[in-house]
Formats: structure tokens, C-alpha cells, sequence
């Protein structure tokens, strides 16, 4: 394992670009750890050393990307995440509590938890429904992540027009949430839905509009067409 980890560190160092770094460090409030590596460079270092792995148990893959995310490095944070999404055709009901546990531990930024629960997670959910109640369960976390990731783990079925009723309900729970990560990820979610949905998140919006928060409103209104927009930045 060690060997493998320690190449796929130093390409990423060799790939390391000092304006790269300082530019994404721009997008985060909070520090993160980078190397500086271009996402679309990373996406290919990730290519390329899967290959080397691809034909390992999924136990085995799984474990380095436990690795990975430990470091605290991004870039190999979204290795990790590239890798797992890799496997979602093998991914079973006891993997849920893998996935937790990778968010709940090693997800410290907006950029990781989405590129995590966008993929890998949003295709667990779609694979196994019956862990819906389980994803809900996160609004009630005290870890920041987590209750972002209950809103951005269903952002691709929610294109696809999927879990209409269980995409208000998180809504619901988040809503009121005081952290900006939180309102991002849940407006993001509302305007996703209604993008096959639109008439629903919009008398959804409608319904809470005076009490939601502004960041969390004009998020979810990004989608909508101009006088829907109007209106429901309207106080009442």
C-alpha cells in the first residue's frame, strides 16, 4: 500500500503548481491543505494509477482510499473519491456506514463533501433507497458536512427528477440552519429539483420565503424564470 500512496504523493508534488494553489485557496474560508494540482491533472493522475489497483477486492480499494482521505490533502481526497465512485456497481447495503464515517472523519471543505456525496454517495442512495431515512438522518449532525451532504448527496437524482418529497423533507430540516455551507448546499439542492420540478420548488419557496434565509433563497431561485425570481424575493 505504502508503495502506491508514496508514487501517487510525489506525481501529485511534481504536478504542483504554486499559482494553482493560491488561486483554489481563494474559493475556502477555511484553510485546506493542496498541493496546487489542476483538477482536470488530478483527475488523470487518478486514471492512472486505478489501473494499478482495478483488479483488487473493493475491501482493498476502499482501504486506500481510507489512506488517502486521512492525509488531509485534497487533490488526494478527490482521488479517493474518483475510486470509490469507480466501484458503485459493487457497492453493498454495509458500505453506508463506510461512506458516514469517511464524511463524519476526514470531509473538511465544500469541495471534497460535494465531490464525495454527489457521486459516490448520491449513487449509493439510488442503488439502495431503503437508506434514505438513514442520509435524513444527517440534518440532525452537529459536523457541518454532514448536514451539507444530506442536501448534496441527492443532487443527481434530483436532475433525473428523482425523490421529489424526500428532497423537501431534508429541505425542511435544514432550512433554518445558520451556517452559509449549509444554506449553499440546501438552496443548491431546491434549484436542482426544480429543474424537472419547478412548479413544486417554487410554491415550496413560496411557502417559505419569509423565514428562510436570503443565501438559501436566491440559490434555489437561480433556475427560475425572471418574474418567479422577482416574486419570490419579495417580502410579504
Amino acid at each position: 500500500m505504502e508503495n502506491i500512496l508514496s508514487e501517487i504523493r510525489n506525481t501529485l508534488k511534481e504536478n504542483a503548481d504554486e499559482q494553482t494553489l493560491l488561486s483554489s485557496q481563494r474559493f475556502f474560508k477555511e484553510t485546506t491543505r493542496q498541493y496546487g494540482v489542476k483538477n482536470p491533472e488530478v483527475r488523470k493522475i487518478s486514471k492512472v494509477y486505478f489501473k494499478e489497483i482495478k483488479d483488487l477486492s473493493k475491501e482493498e480499494i476502499f482501504s486506500y482510499c481510507e489512506q488517502l482521505l486521512q492525509s488531509g490533502y485534497m487533490e488526494e481526497a478527490f482521488i479517493a473519491c474518483h475510486w470509490s465512485q469507480n466501484l458503485h456497481k459493487k457497492y453493498e447495503p454495509s458500505d453506508f456506514q463506510l461512506f458516514k464515517k469517511w464524511i463524519d472523519t476526514y470531509i473538511d471543505n465544500w469541495a471534497t463533501c460535494d465531490t464525495f456525496c454527489n457521486h459516490t454517495m448520491g449513487m449509493f442512495i439510488e442503488k439502495y433507497p431503503e437508506y434514505m431515512d438513514a442520509l435524513k438522518a444527517f440534518t440532525q449532525s452537529e459536523n457541518r458536512w454532514m448536514k451539507r451532504a444530506a442536501a448534496v448527496s441527492l443532487i443527481v437524482p434530483a436532475r433525473k427528477g428523482a425523490f421529489l418529497q424526500d428532497i423537501f423533507e431534508i429541505a425542511d430540516a435544514l432550512l433554518m440552519d445558520p451556517d452559509d455551507m449549509v444554506q449553499k448546499g440546501t438552496g443548491w439542492l431546491l434549484k436542482t429539483a426544480s429543474e424537472a420540478h419547478q412548479d413544486e420548488v417554487f410554491n415550496y419557496l413560496m411557502r417559505h420565503k419569509d423565514h428562510m434565509p436570503r443565501n438559501s433563497l436566491r440559490y434555489a431561485l437561480e433556475k427560475m424564470p425572471a418574474e418567479k425570481r422577482a416574486t419570490a424575493m419579495q417580502r410579504s
